[in-house]
Formats: structure tokens, C-alpha cells, sequence
């Protein structure tokens, strides 16, 4: 019988992402190390144990038997790591991030659990808004970190993924060709309104907008009650609700980037933000 107590925290760290993300490279990418690195401490931890614990194929990363009967022990030996840590510590950490109303996804709370587990002493605020919104709010201060549709006017930032958006409305909704499309948008001040925006006008296709603000869920809503077409993300969109761009001859819109901006410094912030990035691609390319 083995001393939980005796054994490697990174090397039992590297076992648990690997578990979880089913990938050396992500979780590699996850602790902010390299894949061999990651490698060597699994094998450490195997040696120390006397068993695989992760079987490996060109193409298949996943559990031995013996992994999965020790994944349920090694999250409790981290858990019980972390919770002596924080007991050291002599306040919560403050982590301020702001969320895009239209990155807002379905596996949000997902991951945000996750960040939370990683780091039990880390107080979460999370704030939904426009990208604009929240970058005006992050180059003030207010926000710690943000994940947000690229600006146009900055190249700078961790890009975590590139963003494609379609016209949405139900599969009854009608347009007559010549008469102005009707749009739900958010608030003036959003950059996806602005796209598709731009792109009718360009295209010479008249629109007039029937519901305007209130929210992504409220334009959500009037979307799928069949009042109007909307820009979405074609990741996140309106249950119910079909793309209706080639139905309509509406333009094709122009994809852009989901991009992490941070201001955070020290080592613990960092390597949450790391296991927060690496979760949202990880679910993004498994959505795709």
C-alpha cells in the first residue's frame, strides 16, 4: 500500500490534467509546461505507484485501469493540498473577469467550476457584457482578466479561438426581398451589431431594427418568437432558431477571434488563468 502523503503534488497534477483533458499537449499547455515535462512526471508517478496509469496510442490518450480506480484519490490529495495552502493564506484572492455577452456559452459555469476547484482560495466576480463594454472596463482597472471578441483596434491579447457568426431567426420567419430586414440587436454600442451592420449596408440591403437592447437573452427571446434575425455566434444560439443567410441572400460575415486579455502577475492568478484558457479551448474544439 502506498503514503498518499509521500507522493509528488506536480507529478500527481500532471496525472489529474492528463485524465481530464485526455491530451498530453492541453495538458501541458493547462500547468504552463512542456509535454515532455508532463511525460517525466507521469512516469515519476508511475514508478512510485508500480503501475500505468495512462495508456497512450498515436491517436488515444486515456485511463488504465488502475488510472481510473487512483483518479478519485489523486483529486482528493490535490483537494486536501489546496485546502492547506489556503489555510496559510491570510485573505482570498480577488479575481475579477469579465465574460462577452455572445462568448457566453453553455459551458461557462462548466469551467468556471473547474477554475474554482483548481483554486479554492480564488473569489470569482464575473461580469457580462458587450466586448467593448469590457474591454473600456479592463483598460480602466475593474477587470483582472477578460474573454472577449476581438477588437478591431487591437491586436494584442491570448487568442483562444476564432468566432463565426450567422443570421439566426426561426424556420417560419418570413422576409420579402426589397422590404427592410427586421434585426434584433443589442445596444448601440456592440460590435456585433456593428458587423451586421456594416454588412447590409454594404450589401444595399435595408433593415430597420424592432427590438433593440435589454440584453443578449432578451434578443435571444424575440429571435425565437419569430419577431426578428439576429447575429450569433454560431457556436451560441437561440434554441429553435436555424441560419437563414442563404434562405435570405443576407451577406456573409466576417469571422473574428476570441481573445483573453489579463493584467494578473503573480504565479498562482497565472496558473489559474492558464487551467481557464486551456478548459475553454478544450470545449470549444469538442463543440466544433
Amino acid at each position: 500500500m502506498f503514503d498518499m502523503a509521500s507522493l509528488d503534488v506536480d507529478a500527481v497534477k500532471a496525472f489529474v490534467a492528463i485524465a481530464d483533458l485526455q491530451s498530453f499537449t492541453r495538458a501541458a499547455e493547462a500547468l504552463g509546461t512542456t509535454q515532455g515535462a508532463i511525460s517525466v512526471k507521469l512516469k515519476r508517478l508511475e514508478d512510485r505507484l508500480g503501475h500505468r496509469l495512462i495508456e497512450r496510442t498515436p491517436r488515444l490518450v486515456r485511463l488504465s485501469a488502475r488510472g481510473a480506480v487512483f483518479l478519485d484519490a489523486a483529486r482528493d490529495f490535490l483537494a486536501a493540498h489546496e485546502r492547506a495552502l489556503a489555510g496559510l493564506a491570510s485573505s482570498r484572492r480577488r479575481f475579477a473577469l469579465g465574460i462577452a455577452a455572445h462568448v457566453m456559452g453553455p459551458e461557462v459555469p462548466t469551467l468556471l467550476a473547474r477554475l474554482h476547484a483548481h483554486d479554492p482560495a480564488l473569489t470569482i466576480e464575473v461580469r457580462l457584457d458587450s466586448s467593448r463594454v469590457l474591454l473600456d472596463a479592463f483598460d480602466r482597472g475593474e477587470l483582472d482578466a477578460t474573454i472577449i471578441r476581438r477588437d478591431d483596434d487591437r491586436r494584442d491579447g491570448e487568442v483562444l479561438g476564432p468566432e463565426h457568426f450567422g443570421w439566426f431567426a426561426t424556420p417560419g420567419f418570413e422576409h420579402r426581398q426589397g422590404e427592410p430586414l427586421r434585426l434584433a440587436a443589442l445596444a448601440p454600442a456592440c460590435g456585433v451589431r456593428d458587423i451586421a451592420t456594416r454588412a447590409l449596408d454594404a450589401a444595399g440591403i435595408p433593415w430597420t431594427e424592432v427590438f433593440l437592447g435589454g440584453g443578449s437573452s432578451a434578443v435571444m427571446a424575440a429571435v425565437s418568437a419569430g419577431l426578428a434575425v439576429s447575429v450569433f455566434s454560431c457556436r451560441v444560439v437561440p434554441p429553435g432558431t436555424v441560419d437563414v443567410g442563404e434562405r435570405f441572400r443576407l451577406p456573409e460575415l466576417p469571422s473574428s477571434e476570441i481573445v483573453l486579455h489579463s493584467t494578473l502577475s503573480d504565479a498562482k492568478s497565472r496558473d489559474a488563468l492558464r487551467t481557464l484558457a486551456a478548459a475553454f479551448r478544450e470545449h470549444r474544439a469538442s463543440a466544433g
